[in-house]
């Protein structure tokens, strides 16, 4: 019971942040209280810190490089061509709007993407004076489909690299897997959100109100090393594994070469971007991991896999059901990361065989890439884009929120655990 009360605490401080105080101070209080009251010993540093290492330094370092180009102006850039793709049509400027962040959050994260889109939704919302209804339909959309649509990659989202390094699945074949059900989801959140949103958005807009697209670069040094490195940072994901590198050194050489040339820009400070990065994110992860690894010795993952093996007993599909609705709505009321670091435990001490194992941790990851959005504390960067909301005095209640996050998720939810079911039924 102890484990469960430290965990408890910790996700309250972490959700609750009283005094401003950031979510890593919640985590590691809870890591201290665990190590404390012996609910985790002193050695289970080294095992927890093998489980997050990667995933956290990754995550790091693809932020760094987004807040990089975003100060380069190449985000603006992109945006500000999708916006006359639109070719003045509201509709279509919106579709347009939840492709290109699906895009952005597959190989920038969702706590990047939601860094990077937040405002440049809020941006296009102002140049094109668009009243607090169409405002809002951006800003949801872009909210919504960072999360949501965080699967396809294990760079996409923090828990799809925890996943992925606890199963050893290498960058390829964790995309070939969910690739397919990442599509399905973003058809669906493409369907739900023009569903509740299409008399919302502006029937037409004005594109000569836009600027140009050169007018965001900021520095064109930066931005042309961007161009290179990206394309090269893909090409070194899909080598890691085969090389056995890990991810966060392919990233971390990319935020080297993009941070060396930002050095040598008078637009704008390369060594404050760097400051400000989200350093405290390995803290997090760290203590998080360790609070929830002292579940173990409580034996609730013990429970929760002897969950797992009843629902696995009624077919693959109840199995992925099972897991990815129970992380759903763990995620939800507690944050995803401690969900699928329960999860993940749940399923190595149900002791299934590879297969099913791979099936129902991928369940687990869409889980908590979707789940999340049923509540404004679900993730982090949820909590983020409401921070951001109110420095722009757009203020989204709790109670607003739920009444559009439960209609969004659970059509998006329930479609990408079908096609994970279907494909892996499929595949057996």
């Amino acid at each position: 019971m102890t484990s469960l009360i430290v965990f408890l605490l910790t996700v309250l401080l972490v959700v609750w942040q009283p005094r401003g105080l950031k979510p890593a101070f919640g985590a590691c209080v809870g890591a201290l209280l665990a190590l404390l009251l012996s609910v985790v010993h002193l050695p289970d540093l080294a095992t927890v810190w093998n489980a997050t290492w990667n995933a956290t330094l990754t995550l790091v370092g693809l932020i760094v490089i987004s807040l990089l180009l975003d100060k380069a102006g190449f985000f603006r850039f992109l945006a500000l061509h999708v916006a006359r793709w639109g070719r003045g049509q509201g509709v279509r400027l919106f579709v347009l709007l939840i492709l290109f962040a699906s895009v952005i959050s597959a190989f920038f994260a969702n706590d990047g993407g939601i860094l990077i889109l937040t405002p440049i939704a809020l941006e296009l919302a102002d140049t094109l004076k668009l009243d607090r209804a169409a405002t809002l339909a951006f800003a949801f959309a872009v909210g919504f489909v960072v999360d949501a649509t965080s699967l396809p990659l294990t760079i996409s989202n923090l828990v799809n690299i925890v996943v992925a390094d606890a199963l050893h699945l290498g960058f390829a074949p964790y995309a070939a897997r969910i690739l397919p059900v990442d599509l399905v989801a973003v058809i669906a959140t493409l369907g739900v959100l023009l569903l509740l949103y299409r008399r919302s958005v502006p029937r037409v807009y004005d594109v000569q109100a836009l600027p140009e697209p050169a007018s965001a670069v900021r520095s064109r040094a930066v931005f042309i090393t961007g161009g290179v490195v990206l394309p090269l940072l893909l090409a070194g994901y899909f080598l890691a594994g085969p090389l056995h590198v890990p991810l966060c050194l392919v990233t971390g050489s990319g935020a080297a070469a993009v941070w060396i040339y930002a050095g040598r820009s008078k637009a704008f400070s390369s060594r404050e971007v760097l400051k400000h990065a989200p350093w405290d994110v390995v803290l997090f992860s760290l203590g998080m991991y360790l609070v929830v690894y002292g579940l173990r010795s409580g034996g609730w993952t013990h429970q929760y896999a002897g969950l797992i093996g009843s629902a696995q007993a009624h077919g693959e599909a109840a199995g992925v059901f099972t897991v990815g609705l129970s992380v759903a709505a763990l995620s939800a009321f507690m944050n995803n990361l401690p969900a699928v670091l329960f999860a993940t435990l749940g399923l190595q001490d149900a002791h299934l065989p590879v297969a099913a194992q791979t099936t129902l941790s991928l369940a687990a990851v869409t889980g908590a890439d979707i789940g999340p959005k049923l509540t404004p504390i679900g993730s982090l960067a949820t909590l983020l884009w409401l921070t951001m909301l109110r420095a722009k005095n757009i203020e989204v209640t709790w109670a607003e929120y739920f009444q559009i996050g439960w209609r969004l998720t659970l059509p998006v939810l329930l479609a990408a655990l079908t096609a994970l079911a279907v494909l892996s039924a499929k595949a057996g």
